[in-house]
């Protein structure tokens, strides 16, 4: 298995293209499939795609945030702290790939926004304190757990069926949570996950003469939080080194987050945890000048996602507009049974996701085909939907659009942990296969 497992990772890093070449290509890929699997002309592949552009720019600057916020908040002092102090539990490198694994795929399972930003952080500061583990397969462990968003309390095909009003409502009729996240079948997909996917990243640890490590010191944060010293004291430096002044804006972010949790309960979304991730960083540094110094320095790492993530538009664009999209779930439900439609669902779902890595946008184009298709066969429309949730999740793991946020946490490049994820692929595929096939 270690033999499999070092030529995954040569391959990758051979072969495995950064992630800009790989949109690219993609780009390529889809405009070439629709001009022959589609009667769409050139001129209107051009327009869709250009249209779609700048389609997902408010997503852009979520995910912008997502990165930036979890960053500053990781780099304060009594968040370093509390990491540190979890990340001293394992002892061997073993357990620490474990123990990673876990928290990503428990953070991720609470919310997605949430458990890529944890589990990067989290497993940095085991890479500072664990000697001889393979600081890829911490990452490549830590991302891992993103795989089981999907069927977790953020689920967004889940909970998007489950509020009045939504776009399939007339095809599948409003459906609680129960038929979905906590639906027999579902939480033993999560079970089973959770037992298995931990498991495989510790049988993927890497001969000791293959292992790659980091030096602690090249992970810590340049110490640039320094206050203002006293000769340069002004009324303007004084507020700007003010606590007073971060107390109380972060106290006021703070109240905000009570009132919505005493009014929606737990319902974290994106902008939850943005601002949740925010308030805690102005608190956690104490003063605006050391918050700012931090969200300096970690906006560096945000030049990937904003570059690239208008071309996945454009991408979505062309696969739902030239009706390529439509074909390849119109050609998997064709060889579909009813013993066989949720498997072929998700696999569908998960090849869709390479080009359209967006729940809700998939969700927007499979709905239509695959929910009027489990209708004509007599099978489960919730779990039809689940079938697409989990293949949109599935695929995450060899695309480096979602592993971006991770990457620039971790300051690697998707080919060094690419090769570890093509397994987490392949067990987490059959795991979940299974489940829908079975229960």
């Amino acid at each position: 298995m270690r033999v499999l497992v070092s030529l995954s990772n040569r391959l990758m890093q051979r072969y495995l293209p950064d992630p800009l070449i790989f949109v690219f290509l993609l780009t390529f890929l889809v405009f070439g499939c629709a001009i022959i699997f589609t009667p769409t002309t050139a001129t209107q592949l051009f327009n869709y795609w250009g249209e779609e552009f700048w389609g997902l720019l408010s997503f852009t600057m979520q995910m912008v945030l997502v990165l930036l916020t979890g960053h500053v908040l990781a780099s304060s002092h009594l968040f370093k702290v509390w990491l540190g102090a979890l990340a001293s539990i394992p002892k061997t490198p073993g357990k620490a790939i474990i123990l990673v694994t876990f928290i990503s795929m428990l953070a991720s399972f609470i919310n997605w926004g949430f458990g890529l930003v944890i589990g990067a952080l989290f497993a940095k500061e085991v890479a500072k304190k664990i000697e001889n583990v393979d600081y890829r397969l911490l990452i490549a462990s830590a991302y891992s757990g993103f795989v089981i968003w999907h069927g977790g309390l953020s689920g967004s095909i889940p909970l998007t069926i489950s509020t009045p009003g939504h776009f399939s409502e007339e095809l599948i009729g409003i459906v609680s949570t129960s038929d979905t996240i906590f639906s027999t079948y579902n939480l033993a997909i999560v079970l089973a996950l959770f037992i298995i996917i931990p498991a495989t990243n510790r049988f993927l640890m890497p001969s000791r003469k293959d292992t790659i490590t980091i030096d602690p010191k090249l992970l810590e944060e340049r110490a640039s939080f320094e206050a203002a010293s006293i000769e340069e004291q002004t009324p303007a430096t004084k507020l700007e080194n003010s606590r007073f002044i971060s107390l109380i804006i972060g106290g006021t972010g703070l109240v905000f987050l009570g009132i919505y949790v005493g009014e929606n309960g737990l319902e974290l979304n994106l902008d939850i945890v943005n601002f949740l991730f925010l308030f805690l960083g102005i608190l956690f540094h104490g003063t605006p000048k050391k918050f700012l110094n931090a969200v300096t320095e970690a906006v560096k790492g945000t030049g990937g996602i904003i570059v690239q993530f208008p071309f996945y538009a454009g991408l979505m664009g062309v696969m739902q507009s030239s009706g390529l999209a439509t074909a390849v779930s119109e050609a998997f439900v064709s060889i579909s049974t009813e013993s066989t439609f949720f498997v072929l669902t998700f696999w569908s779902a998960g090849l869709v996701n390479l080009f359209i890595p967006s729940g809700g946008g998939q969700w927007a184009i499979q709905a239509p085909i695959m929910l009027e298709a489990a209708e004509n066969l007599g099978v489960s429309l919730p779990k039809t939907a689940m079938s697409v949730a989990w293949g949109d999740a599935w695929t995450n793991m060899i695309q480096p659009f979602w592993a971006l946020p991770a990457l620039a946490i971790a300051g690697l490049k998707a080919r060094d942990i690419m090769g570890f994820c093509v397994f987490i692929l392949l067990v987490s595929g059959a795991v979940i296969s299974l489940g829908l096939f079975f229960l």
